[in-house]
Formats: structure tokens, sequence, C-alpha cells
């Protein structure tokens, strides 16, 4: 009983549509101001404070404060797989409304998933390391061969610092949008941040949106070739 009362409440949480707003524009992994999320979810100052504070108060958003000014930011990876499993199952369902206007292709082309790709782009990588055995099922969970390690060197990814981080190194997430895995994880995180050094994309402002050049675009293919069936 106290289990479902307790999911109950987390539910209630996702069943606001401000809350929802301000939960998915946090799903950028960048943390916001008040104001911020107020102009996302199109609320005043003082509701979103409101939601905020809820969210904050059931773990679901962090609160970080430097100076003067106040930051707020998902609380963990557990809150963002949450929110695309339930984009996933919106989607599934036809509520997910899929082309609206030009943001809407660019959301599924290529995205943010917290800290990774997702999108058509990311699915593709995941797609690519599967197929030529770079990866392989390991404890439960996925692990690197050989010849992902070289996959992931030749883009300048140190590999073995990964490995002995805290973090696991490789683990499927399920894009909402193809409703296929992407690469999250450590290794998922240091290809994102690898990607936008390089400059292949650019983080679309104030949006998960990744803005892939020609060039980039073209240079991630090369590096996650799909072979042909």
């Amino acid at each position: 009983m106290e289990n479902a009362r307790g999911i109950a409440e987390i539910a209630s949480l996702f069943g606001d549509p401000s809350r929802a707003e301000i939960l998915l524009a946090l799903l950028a992994g960048q943390a916001l101001t008040a104001s911020e999320l107020a102009q996302v979810a199109n609320v005043t100052k003082q509701t979103v404070s409101a939601h905020v504070s809820r969210l904050v108060e059931a773990g679901l958003v962090a609160r970080e404060i430097q100076g003067r000014h106040r930051y707020f930011r998902l609380a963990g990876r557990d809150v963002s797989r949450l929110l695309e499993s339930l984009m996933g199952v919106a989607d599934r369902n036809g509520v997910v409304r899929a082309r609206v206007g030009p943001r809407d292709p660019a959301l599924r082309k290529a995205r943010v998933c917290y800290d990774h790709l997702a999108g058509e782009l990311g699915v593709l990588v995941f797609e690519s390391l599967e197929t030529r055995a770079c990866l392989r099922s390991a404890r439960g969970g996925l692990d690197l061969t050989g010849s992902g390690r070289r996959c992931f060197d030749a883009l300048g990814i140190d590999v073995e610092a990964l490995v002995n981080g805290r973090r696991p190194l490789c683990r499927s997430c399920l894009d909402w949008s193809a409703r296929r895995p992407h690469l999250a994880g450590a290794l998922g995180a240091a290809l994102l941040e690898r990607i936008i050094a390089l400059g292949w994309a650019r983080r679309a402002r104030r949006s998960r949106v990744l803005h892939f050049s020609a060039l980039g675009e073209d240079a991630l293919r090369r590096a996650f070739p799909v072979p042909e069936s």
C-alpha cells in the first residue's frame, strides 16, 4: 500500500502540464533559473516557484545556489530515464504530437537526452556499434569489445579513464521517438561531449535539439557506419 501511495504521489507531479514542461526543459541536462523555467512553461515566476518547490521536495529536481542566483536541474539520470520512458508511452499511444512544426523533426533527428545523444542519429550510433560487434552483453548490461575501444580511441575519447570511473561505461537507453536503443552511460556522455568539441553539432539555445552541420553528420556516419544487410 505504501508503494502504491508513493507511485501515485510521483505520478501526480508529472500529471500537471506546467510541471511536465519544466521537467522536459531540464531533460537537456542544463541548469536553468526560475525565470527561464517560467518562460518555458508559460507561467508566472510565482507559479513556477511553487511547481519547482514540489519537484525539489519529491527529489525529482535539485536546487543549486551560486551567489545570488538559484539554478535547477534534474536530480539524476534515473529521473531522465523515467521521463524518456513516459515520452515513449505517450508517443506510442498517440499523445505526443509528432509533426506540428519545424522543431519536432529536428528533435526526432538529434537531441540531448540528459547528457548523451538521442534521436535518429543516436540510434544510428548504437546500431553501428551493435552490428559491428563493438558491444557485448556483460553482467546484465553492456560492455565494449576491443574493436569498440579502437572505434572510440580513434575519436580521441579516453575509454580507459571512463572504465576507471564510478559510472557504468555503456548502457542502452530506449529512444522514445525511434523506440530503439541509443547509447547512454559514461561512454554516451563522452561521445556527446566529443561531438560538440569537434564542431560536428551545436546545441540549440533553450532546447534539447542538436543541430548537426552537413559535414558533422557525414563525419558521424563515417565514424559509425551501419553495414548493409
